[in-house]
């Protein structure tokens, strides 16, 4: 039995995963990263359209500041999110474009002048101010009310993922690549680190850590059609659910994008939209403005997705050999504009579709894209059911998108919760609760369980095939747990995963191959991928409510005063045919913004009973004076009394400034604040 002792240990080599793994070796701790590829080939290089950070350079920006971000996201996230977790990332992601700016991402920038863009289908002028020449600027993105998404052209997530990972080397941070972890070792209380199978030589190999961080990416591969990577089969999320302590929170809450090339379900991005692109039906007539007005192409991806699949549900889908489909338009942007910032969904469509956006409409149709639901973690990005485990990224509930996250939001996070997180870890690995006394009859129980779970697959009486399995989970998940869910979809869809799992214990794996045995894999990661699947179908069933990207169509109403909270799943007993759910309650009386309309889709709801007082509440504060405060010397500047006024204003509405780790608690400078 081969055994390696770190500090830490991160589970995944993306955006997320390296980020946290820079901050504890920054402050001096050992750190292995294991990741499915090499880094680089990560799922967060697929990211497209940008991250946003409220910067505020480009004309379109002018005015966007922390306030502005945070009130987006929360609208975004239909009251879901944890509002304290959402200022803490929207304060930290104008350091986090700049600390990768001075890594080396090439952000595009501002060029002062004339430029030409597409805003509601019309060609229109934007000048630039000479003196925020070269400034990092930005793009729209659906769901803001500024132009906030900082990019490179539309290769973003690979820009910022190879800087990552350059860090990463910088720091000699090892990445144990093609390792693939199995199980937690835990003892109910405390996380010990992770068995890990070495996919190339099969040999299992036991991680002995302070601190494990799960930062594994999503779990989309549960549906047929996804944007997500092959890998992004939730893996770490699973890991978590089979400690039987571990919560998963908001499992129900997936997110579909509106733009998957149809019929390969491949990602363009939204700045295509956010640039000026526009979607039409088959009678080339521009249907969004029909259903959102203001927002148009450019409302939240869960309200986009809905309005283009009720609009082919009423007859107006381009009908193909393969299904129906709408158009994305992006010909009103021009040539040069699409072969220097749009170059990747250029070649995506001439590579995949052989078409040219330049001169053809893009066939394009929903898809599953995002999980917002993962292990859930406290604002540390600590498990509250694991001593020493946390987890970050797409793998993580955090939760600062409760039920819809917008665009250009997650690869924010990834590194955003990547710094946090890493001073978190860091700050635990230097304290005294990281002590462990692990028994070796611990380790090698751990240890010698997976290697007779592998054997088992092999066992001549078994008759499943694994593929078989994952296809029809697959086809499950998107006929019945997508866009639009209801009672009797649910329930049959919750029934069938269950004869699966069944089914799936039973599995039979021909291959006898020590190393590379793509049949092994499918067979014991598709187990991981039932219990997934059982914790979104059932959650969606129980919710009985419209919230964000979960719409049932026999609850239409967002319902504040029952379902105003996260679900949490667990997997107590591996014999268990179904997870245990419980609720954890989001406290109206504490939040910055109560429940409201989110200024696109369904205005109708059940408000909650505290939110009238709540509002009336905020009113009160706000009106109150703020300029008698003990911390306000009498000497100070005009403008430094009116930042003590707002913060001592946000202390009073909710703090969260003492929730960040001290190193991330400065105030971000903008282009605005020297004019």
């Amino acid at each position: 039995m081969k055994i390696i002792h770190t500090d830490a240990l991160v589970l995944g080599g993306g955006l997320a995963g390296l980020r946290t793994a820079i901050g504890m070796k920054q402050r001096g701790h050992d750190v292995i990263s294991l990741s499915l590829v090499p880094p680089k080939r990560s799922h967060s290089s697929a990211a497209q359209g940008g991250m946003q950070a409220s910067l505020a350079n480009s004309v379109k920006g002018t005015g966007d500041n922390e306030d502005v971000h945070f009130v987006d996201t929360i609208k975004g996230s239909d009251w879901g999110a944890d509002q304290q977790v959402v200022r803490m990332f929207v304060d930290t992601a104008p350091k986090a474009v700049r600390e990768l700016a001075a890594w080396g991402v090439p952000w595009n920038r501002v060029e002062k002048g004339d430029q030409q863009s597409v805003i509601d289908g019309k060609q229109v002028i934007l000048t630039e101010p000479e003196n925020a020449h070269g400034l990092i600027t930005a793009r729209n993105f659906g769901g803001t009310q500024k132009w906030r998404t900082c990019y490179v052209a539309d290769g973003t997530g690979h820009s910022m993922l190879y800087t990552m990972s350059n860090q990463a080397i910088a720091n000699d941070i090892p990445v144990h690549e093609r390792m693939e972890a199995l199980s937690l070792i835990h003892d109910g209380k405390q996380c010990f680190g992770a068995v890990a199978r070495n996919l190339i030589s099969g040999e299992l190999v036991v991680y002995i850590a302070k601190a494990t961080c799960i930062a594994t990416g999503g779990f989309g591969r549960i549906y047929r059609s996804s944007t997500n990577a092959v890998i992004n089969e939730g893996i770490g999320a699973a890991l978590a659910l089979e400690t039987g302590v571990t919560s998963l929170g908001n499992m129900e809450a997936v997110q579909f994008h509106p733009t998957a090339i149809f019929p390969a379900g491949i990602l363009v991005t939204e700045g295509c939209r956010g640039d000026g692109g526009l979607l039409l039906d088959a009678n080339l007539h521009r249907f969004m403005a029909d259903y959102e007005p203001e927002k148009k192409e450019l409302a939240s991806r869960d309200v986009v997705s809905r309005w283009m699949e009720t609009h082919i549900a009423k007859g107006y889908g381009v009908k193909s050999r393969f299904g129906e489909h709408l158009w994305l338009d992006i010909r009103l942007l021009g040539e040069h504009h699409i072969n220097t910032k749009l170059r990747e969904v250029k070649e995506i469509c001439q590579y995949f579709l052989g078409i040219d956006p330049v001169k053809d409409l893009i066939p394009v149709r929903p898809a599953q894209h995002y999980s917002m639901g993962g292990v859930r973690t406290n604002h540390k990005g600590q498990s509250p059911g694991l001593l020493g485990l946390y987890s970050c990224g797409e793998a993580a509930c955090w939760d600062m998108h409760g039920f819809n996250r917008l665009g250009g939001n997650s690869v924010a996070e990834t590194v955003v919760a990547g710094m946090i997180v890493g001073e978190y870890m860091a700050d635990f690995l230097e304290s005294d609760d990281c002590d462990i006394n692990i028994s070796t009859s611990l380790i090698a129980d751990f240890y010698h369980k997976e290697k007779i779970k592998l054997a088992a697959f092999h066992h001549e009486d078994n008759t499943e095939n694994p593929f078989e399995i994952l296809h029809e989970m697959q086809a499950l998940m998107t006929n019945n747990v997508a866009i639009f869910r209801n009672k009797t979809k649910l329930v049959e869809a919750i029934e069938q995963l269950k004869a699966l799992r069944i089914r799936a214990k039973n599995i039979r794996v021909h291959s006898n191959a020590k190393g590379t045995n793509p049949e092994l894999v499918a067979a014991y990661r598709v187990q991981k991928m039932l219990k997934l699947s059982l914790c979104t179908a059932y959650g969606a069933l129980q919710r009985e409510e419209s919230r964000g990207a979960h719409s049932r169509e026999d609850f239409p109403l967002r319902d504040d005063a029952k379902w105003l909270n996260r679900t949490l799943a667990t997997w107590p007993c591996e014999q268990d045919e179904l997870p245990t759910l419980h609720y954890e309650s989001i406290n109206i009386k504490e939040m910055e913004i109560p429940p409201n309309w989110r200024g696109y889709g369904a205005k109708d709801r059940i408000d909650h009973p505290d939110t009238a007082n709540r509002l009336a509440e905020i009113e009160k504060i706000k009106k109150e004076k703020c300029t008698s405060k003990e911390n306000i010397s009498k000497d100070s500047a005009a403008k430094d009394n009116e930042a003590q006024d707002k913060e001592a204003l946000q202390i009073k509405l909710m703090p969260y400034k003492h929730l960040l780790p001290e190193i991330l608690r400065g105030k971000n400078a903008r282009f605005s604040d020297e004019q």
